[in-house]
């Protein structure tokens, strides 16, 4: 299946990036920058307004002028907030070990308040959990703070007990994750971000390009790969399959990310020109 990279996506992609701590004085990005930017990626000017309009009133983004006065944006700090929490997830490459346990998230919402039972299901399943019993959700304990900021961020608290702890049978846990989770679906995505963004990895290997070329490869490789330690929990070796492709998608993001993130910043600062070139792309 054809990666679909939404202009908001892209948005958030590009903020996550490039957003934080490259202006000076955490300036808002203008309107005509994120136009700039988004086009090299194959977004229309009227798409971006729309999307950030979008992003804007989910308080994401917050109308700023920069310095010389021009219309920008700039992160809310609850966009911030999710930003940050998704750093862990997305950059960081530890091991987990299954000494380190569970968190187990118990809720219980009034039917006359059945929306919000909804809402906690999806984000549950949005930040990894899998469903071990009916109202009773399953992650690995590392977790728990960026469920914590989440349920407490969309007000959902009221509903929820989370409890740490470890899994005692009566299955084997490599048998139980396999209810938990759909462990082929997930390594189907695996699969797709290989198929697409391994080939860059070995064009760049061979064939370096420029500034351009680094900033749209690596905002599609982020945009794809951003959404995967989201749906992938991240288990413990020993629960997965021997072929599991986890590892090895992992690898690619994590070199093509040290190889064009900061190649891709000379780009995105206006003053440094624009490069380009018939490579291959993440796209």
């Amino acid at each position: 299946m054809a990666e679909q990279h939404t202009p908001r996506s892209l948005i958030v992609s590009l903020y996550g990036a490039y957003g934080r701590g490259l202006a000076p004085g955490e300036e808002p990005l203008p309107v005509a920058e994120l136009i700039r930017l988004l086009a090299v990626l194959g977004v229309d000017a009227p798409s971006v307004r729309s999307s950030v309009s979008r992003l804007k009133r989910r308080g994401l983004l917050l109308p700023r002028r920069t310095a010389d006065g021009a219309a920008g944006y700039a992160l809310s700090d609850d966009a911030r907030q999710l930003l940050d929490d998704g750093d862990r997830r997305i950059y960081t490459r530890t091991v987990p070990k299954l000494s380190d346990g569970w968190v187990l998230a118990v809720f219980t919402v009034p039917e006359a308040e059945r929306h919000k039972r909804h809402l906690l299901r999806s984000r549950l399943a949005r930040l990894g959990f899998g469903t071990a019993a009916p109202g009773v959700w399953i992650a690995p304990a590392r977790l728990y703070e960026e469920t914590r900021h989440t349920l407490e961020r969309l007000e959902l608290s009221a509903y929820v007990d989370l409890f740490r702890g470890e899994h005692l049978g009566y299955a084997a846990t490599a048998e139980a994750v396999g209810r938990w989770w759909d462990l082929p679906s997930i390594a189907k995505l695996h699969e797709e971000f290989l198929s697409a963004h391994e080939p860059v990895l070995r064009a760049w290997t061979s064939s370096p390009g420029s500034a351009e070329d680094a900033y749209r490869d690596y905002l599609f490789a982020l945009d794809s790969w951003r959404r995967l330690p989201y749906a992938d929990p991240v288990l413990p070796a020993e629960l997965l399959p021997q072929d599991w492709p986890g590892a090895r998608s992992a690898e690619v993001f994590a070199a093509l990310h040290e190889s064009l993130r900061d190649r891709g910043a000379d780009f995105v600062q206006p003053a440094q020109p624009s490069g380009g070139s018939d490579r291959p792309t993440g796209s």
